[in-house]
């Protein structure tokens, strides 16, 4: 899985400019029409994730993909992405029209919390269909936003920010779309290979002071949006072993070439692996070797 798109990275690759607002944890927020980003290629795009929330205004044919589900988009859909889900989408014809705005977490500090609401919640939809008689207002709470932006007012950003609710507003009074999920072989393979890219992506360790950061099921299961029960399942029916058990054996085989191939104390080696005791690492390592990890590393230097 790619690094984690930052709003600075977005601008520079996808807008091909940067706007001298923007500053690490000031709130920033921006709209464009749909054609002005190279992201709207014909080619998918790679699954990736962000560090900002992002809400799309699509006109058009496209096919949406995020987790285990693909969504086809046949005329009009809002699409609400946050922070830390991957998903991407590609177009299936040659019209490429809509508007999306972009805008970081901060930028609502004091006025509400974005998390709270179903779309930007793990495995809740993200996609929310509708047809012609909604467009002219969907599209004018765009129009409005883009008025804004190049207004004097001097507290248009509270009016963005209401314009923003009310996006979120409007979609929640829309049914969202019913997901069907492409066939269960497929998508437990693809969410099985995203699932190993994440657990692959912190390996190796390579510094005391690196720790990781995904070590339980759910904490997997939020960064793909599914259930942590779905994973579970998916990845037994394609691997025959549970996400723990992965994960276990994935932590156990670091610890192993840790102890083999550096000098860091035995400490240091369980706080990077993501224990806060070294007992429970010392429990975790005779479990899984029968020894214990002092006699591990004697051994592995003789």
């Amino acid at each position: 899985m790619k690094q984690i798109e930052t709003i600075e990275a977005f601008y520079k690759e996808k807008l091909k400019w940067m706007p001298e607002c923007i500053k690490k944890g000031m709130g920033h927020f921006n709209i464009f029409p749909l054609n002005s980003c190279t992201c709207t290629l014909k080619r998918p795009t790679t699954f990736s994730r962000r560090d900002f929330y992002k809400i799309t205004l699509l006109k058009g044919h496209y096919m949406i993909h995020y987790s285990d589900r693909d969504i086809e988009v046949t005329d009009y859909a809002l699409v609400f992405s946050a922070p830390m889900v991957p998903y991407n989408w590609e177009t299936l014809d040659s019209r490429q029209d809509g508007y999306f705005c972009i805008f970081t977490e901060n930028f609502f500090t004091e006025y509400g919390t974005l998390k709270e609401y179903p779309m930007f919640k793990p495995g809740n939809n993200m996609v929310y269909l509708f047809d012609e008689n909604k467009l002219s207002e969907i599209e004018s709470i765009f129009q409005k936003m883009t008025s804004e932006m190049t207004s004097d007012f001097i507290y248009k950003y509270d009016v963005l920010r209401g314009l923003v609710f009310n996006l979120i507003h409007t979609a929640l009074k829309i049914k969202p779309v019913e997901l069907s999920s492409i066939p269960a072989s497929n998508a437990s393979i693809r969410l099985t290979s995203m699932f190993t890219e994440l657990l692959e992506h912190q390996f190796p360790v390579e510094s005391p002071a690196q720790r990781l950061k995904l070590r339980a099921p759910v904490d997997f299961s939020e960064q793909l949006a599914v259930h942590v029960n779905h994973l579970n399942h998916c990845l037994k029916d394609t691997t025959g072993k549970t996400t723990s058990q992965l994960i276990t054996e994935r932590v156990a085989q670091e610890a192993g070439l840790l102890l083999k191939h550096t000098n860091w104390n035995i400490s240091e080696i369980a706080y990077c692996l993501g224990f806060e005791e070294l007992p429970h690492f010392i429990n975790f390592f005779k479990k899984n070797f029968q020894i214990t990890p002092k006699t591990y590393r004697d051994t592995a230097t003789i």
